[in-house]
């Protein structure tokens, strides 16, 4: 988004507050966007290599996208993909010839590879894929959670460059017996009580042959922030599971219990991992595959348009089904029209979609969109509540303002 864009984009939303902000002289510009629920309003900053994003937090760093980005394409840019960390020892200092990969534990063959052994030894394999934080719109959630408040711009879809998951564990010859993968990248928690962050991924889904270890997205390296030079990329799973800077892979005989595999990222072992509002649930299940989710992307609440046809686009995704259908509604979900799919990038890729609605009279009206994926998955009408805010994936609704055409 250049800084016009940026500047209208501000001011559109902002009012007079970011304006203000933008026309002052001499000093760097900034704007500030509201995610659309209270204290909503965030910064846009800039960081290396990316443009101006939303900051939810400065140290560890996480950047939020602006959402009006998911109306500019299919692909979400580099600069433009959200940066989540969980610590705040971010490696500042990396020297891509001396980054190393290590598979070890379980296996008959460990193997420490550099970035350019892994480019040599293995087939290099593209796929496009959605990128989605497991709280991406915790910060819609009612009554509200602790953590991360978060609008609906922790997600992207961008094109991954790598070599499969499988194929390197292959090469490590992974015992008999083996039943999960623990694994883990360069950055450090700033103190000695708080955990490192070490994922683990059941062996079934990391021989998927989907997962891969990335070195590109969008056909270049890597962004520092996105994980430079190495990052696991677990296609259909939230993006707490695709780790940064990756480094290390442990195979084990039994099931990983650090703190970030078995209590965060956990929800209600529920049919809707929901619970009744402000209560704990009795037993957790590990959070793994994405909701199947649906957004309309060229209008926000609030916006204003001329009666007559109201052209409405939008994108759906979920876990890796595939999107089989997007239904909207006009009337706050009275009654469903079906819209056009547009290009297939993919099962786990942004499907985008478009309708045009026709003879849209003055008034308030309320716009929703409902997907259902290949495996049955619709979105519901209401959110299910978690403790933690995960894996939002209720039907999203905005209300805009038609006016008489030409005014």
């Amino acid at each position: 988004m250049d800084d016009d864009a940026l500047r209208r984009r501000a001011v559109l939303k902002g009012g007079l507050a970011a304006a203000a902000l933008l026309a002052l002289p001499g000093r760097v510009r900034a704007a500030w966007l509201d995610q659309g629920f209270d204290n909503g309003w965030r910064e846009l900053v800039p960081y290396p290599q990316k443009m101006p994003l939303l900051r939810i937090t400065t140290r560890p760093v996480h950047l939020e996208t602006p959402f009006s980005q998911f109306d500019r394409g299919l692909i979400t840019p580099n600069e433009a993909v959200f940066v989540r960390y969980h610590l705040a020892g971010h490696p500042l200092d990396i020297d891509p010839a001396a980054h190393t990969l290590t598979i070890a534990g379980k296996v008959s063959r460990p193997l420490t590879l550099t970035l350019a052994e892994l480019k040599k030894r293995f087939e290099t394999v593209r796929q496009t894929v959605v990128m989605q934080c497991a709280g991406n719109g915790r910060g819609l959630s009612q009554p509200r959670v602790q953590g991360a408040q978060l609008g609906n711009g922790s997600m992207a879809c961008v094109e991954m460059a790598g070599a499969r998951l499988a194929d390197v564990l292959a090469a490590a010859g992974v015992d008999d017996g083996a039943r999960q993968i623990a694994y883990r990248g360069t950055d450090q928690p700033a103190l000695e009580a708080t955990p490192s962050f070490v994922r683990s991924l059941d062996l079934a889904d990391a021989l998927r042959p989907e997962a891969m270890i990335a070195w590109e997205m969008n056909g270049r390296p890597l962004p520092v922030l996105n994980g430079y030079p190495l990052r696991l990329v677990v296609p259909g799973f939230y993006a707490a599971y695709w780790m940064k800077h990756l480094s290390r892979i442990d195979v084990l005989d039994h099931v990983f219990d650090g703190w970030f595999a078995s209590q965060a990222y956990v929800v209600p072992d529920t049919p809707d991992n929901g619970v009744p509002p402000g209560t704990r649930p009795d037993r957790t299940v590990r959070l793994t595959r994405m909701k199947v989710r649906s957004f309309i992307t060229n209008f926000s609440d609030g916006d204003i348009a001329p009666a007559g046809q109201l052209a409405l686009r939008g994108i759906a995704f979920d876990g890796g089904s595939g999107i089989r259908r997007v239904d909207v509604s006009a009337d706050g979900g009275a009654s469903w029209l079906p819209a056009r799919l547009g290009k297939d990038a993919g099962r786990f890729a942004f499907r985008p979609w478009t309708l045009t609605l026709d003879d849209v009279k003055p008034g308030p009206l309320t716009l929703m969109a409902r997907a259902t994926a290949n495996d049955g998955q619709v979105q519901p009408a209401a959110q299910p509540w978690n403790p933690g805010g995960y894996a939002r994936d209720v039907i999203e609704r905005l209300d805009i303002i038609v006016t008489e055409a030409g005014r």
